[in-house]
């Protein structure tokens, strides 16, 4: 190790050993792990350390030495700083060796209870072009490469762009030619909305001055072919009427076009209207045998192929009867709920979102189920002795959390309703297996099921089928 002024330290031909959860690589020296990003296990690299910690380094590689067998070219001329791909120099098989790995890391750290051993994880069909929802943020002072900062500086460089926001940077968008994960059109599309809003000086945002017409522009697709653009503006004016006619003139495979009208400095829009410029204020979406109608905002997973197989491996381990009741907590539009309803006597689906609620709703009498019943309010609040009495007792349990995974006093309820089966679908292995072992007084975990649905992320989905001690 080399230390140079007393502040920069130079690792040379560290190893990495392994990939980590957050999408870095880790390599130890000297009793402290080092987490570097955009390398790939294998490779052994000189490290320039940006941030110490008593237990722990964070540096980025500054020189390789040797290459990891595992290690590929990535597709994406944008890999390294856009922080949406970190394992896209990594073959797919080991990429799905690490998320795997994740699952059982945090079963025995986190968890530290007994589980069989993990299913093989089932891959995409798809590694590229999987995503069915991108969203992107306008910025009239993109991220400029080294090379255009003599233009910049003489006032000769448009610095307008259209992307992703960089990890960490508020108010710094990667101007975005072409991103992999999304579809040929959905790039085309996004490349000339920004062409157009540059030769027509119509303002982009600008994320420190709150200043700007153009802040957000989400594109989604689905299955069924329907494709929803969603302006996100300051302002609805005759600049973006005229933006929006010339859209949909360039592309008539658009069948919905909306926007919203945004003047907070923050960039959520879920309390707003989304109003109707052309088209439908929904997209059709296609599972299995099932119809849904998607509301603009809506929640729906991302990976629609790799959502049909995570919701028959979960339909597989709930393992319903004709004259069971299952609980479908935290439904969101009710896509779980409807997928095992015909297997069932009767769903209940609960959720906060009361939008997502009525979305539920319509979408069930869309595929003339009757057999689902669903309600809005949190969590905590709602799975009560009471609900419970008033709406039978279930004989299994699906819960399918945010991140954070569920609150304490869920896992309470859980133990205390006590039903047959729980199956537990999550994004987020760390707060499953947390969840988990708060369970496992009274369940003994009997099958583990990863699923990628996101190639090229360290993300991982995981089902988990709790069944009660006898």
């Amino acid at each position: 190790m080399k230390e140079k002024n007393k502040k920069q330290i130079i690792i040379e031909q560290l190893h990495i050993l392994e990939a980590g959860s957050e999408g870095v690589c880790i390599g130890k020296h000297e009793n402290k792990v080092v987490f570097v990003p955009y390398v790939v296990p294998g490779d052994i690299v000189d490290v320039q350390v940006f941030k110490k910690k008593a237990n722990y380094y964070e540096a980025k590689a500054i020189a390789f030495h040797r290459y990891s067998t595992d290690r590929v070219n990535p597709n994406c001329e944008h890999f390294g700083l856009c922080g949406g791909c970190k394992w896209q120099n990594m073959n797919y098989q080991t990429q799905l060796y690490y998320k795997q790995k994740q699952v059982t890391d945090n079963f025995q750290r986190i968890g530290k209870f007994d589980f069989p051993q993990v299913n093989a994880i089932l891959p995409a069909d798809a590694v590229f072009a999987y995503r069915n929802k991108v969203e992107f943020a306008f910025s009239n002072k993109r991220w400029l490469q080294v090379e255009e900062m003599p233009d910049a500086d003489a006032g000769v460089l448009n610095t307008n762009g259209l992307g992703f926001h960089l990890p960490k940077m508020f108010d710094k968008v990667l101007d975005i030619h072409h991103c992999y994960l999304h579809s040929g059109l959905g790039n085309e599309i996004r490349n000339t909305i920004k062409d157009y809003a540059i030769r027509h000086q119509i303002p982009f945002w600008n994320a420190r001055s709150h200043e700007g017409l153009l802040r957000n522009l989400l594109i989604r697709t689905s299955e069924c072919g329907d494709m929803m653009l969603i302006f996100v503006l300051t302002a609805f004016t005759p600049d973006a009427e005229r933006l929006m006619d010339f859209v949909l003139e360039k592309f008539p495979q658009i069948t919905s076009l909306l926007y919203v009208e945004n003047t907070k400095k923050n960039d959520s829009i879920a309390d707003l209207p989304v109003q109707i410029y052309s088209g439908n204020d929904f997209l059709q979406e296609k599972m299995g045998d099932l119809t849904f109608k998607v509301a603009p905002l809506a929640f729906y997973q991302t990976n629609s192929v790799q959502a049909l197989k995570l919701y028959e491996q979960t339909a597989r381990l709930a393992d319903i009867k004709e004259h069971q009741t299952v609980y479908d907590l935290y439904t969101g539009a009710g896509t779980i709920a409807l997928f095992v309803a015909k297997k069932s006597k009767k769903v209940i689906g609960i959720e906060y979102v009361e939008s997502a609620i009525e979305s539920a709703i319509e979408n069930a009498a869309l595929n003339n189920i009757t057999n689902t019943q669903f309600f809005a309010g949190d969590m905590v609040e709602m799975l009560t002795d009471e609900f419970v009495a008033s709406h039978g007792m279930p004989n299994t349990i699906i819960t399918d959390p945010p991140r954070a995974g569920m609150h304490p006093k869920v896992v309470e309820q859980l133990v205390k309703i006590l039903p047959e089966r729980i199956v537990y679908v999550s994004c987020n292995p760390a707060t499953q297996a947390r969840d988990i072992a708060m369970l496992t007084s009274k369940y003994a975990v009997q099958e583990v099921q990863p699923v990628d649905m996101f190639p090229h992320t360290h993300h991982v989905e995981n089902i988990t089928l709790l069944c009660r001690a006898e």
